[in-house]
């Protein structure tokens, strides 16, 4: 299957209160389903958000770029993948969503900033724990 290429994959399934009057998923839910993933992976490697958050760390979403390409319906059951990259202070993750046949239904480009105490830094301090993910 075509998920073999990510650092992190993770399936959810579709539940009867995410889909809208026509059936379908409805779009802000990708959102939701990008964010789990996102700590999914990061509680993997056991740095979880709760935790950078009581070390004073806040990797917040910047900016998202999405494509919607096939909508899930529910009971579907999905795969969500992901990987990581960096560019100057940001940490973008790729993540793509496959139906569980493999049907592509989304591709999102997600990038975070990350705040030190409320205020904006260069993300350095999560290298550490992101850096063996890094990919270019």
């Amino acid at each position: 299957m075509v998920t073999d290429q990510y650092t992190f994959r993770t399936e959810i399934k579709v539940r009867d209160y995410e889909v809208d009057v026509q059936g379908i998923v409805n779009n802000a839910r990708y959102l939701h389903y990008l964010e789990l993933t996102r700590h999914e992976f990061c509680d993997s490697i056991g740095y979880s958000f709760r935790e950078m958050h009581e070390r004073g760390y806040d990797p917040v979403l910047s900016h998202a770029d999405l494509d919607y390409l096939t909508p899930l319906t529910m009971g579907d059951t999905m795969t969500s993948c992901l990987n990581i990259r960096r560019k100057g202070p940001r940490y973008i993750f790729d993540q793509d969503i496959y139906r569980s046949d493999g049907t592509p239904v989304m591709r999102a480009h997600i990038t975070i900033a990350v705040l030190h105490d409320g205020k904006l830094t260069r993300g350095n301090e999560l290298q550490e724990a992101f850096g063996p993910y890094i990919t270019s």
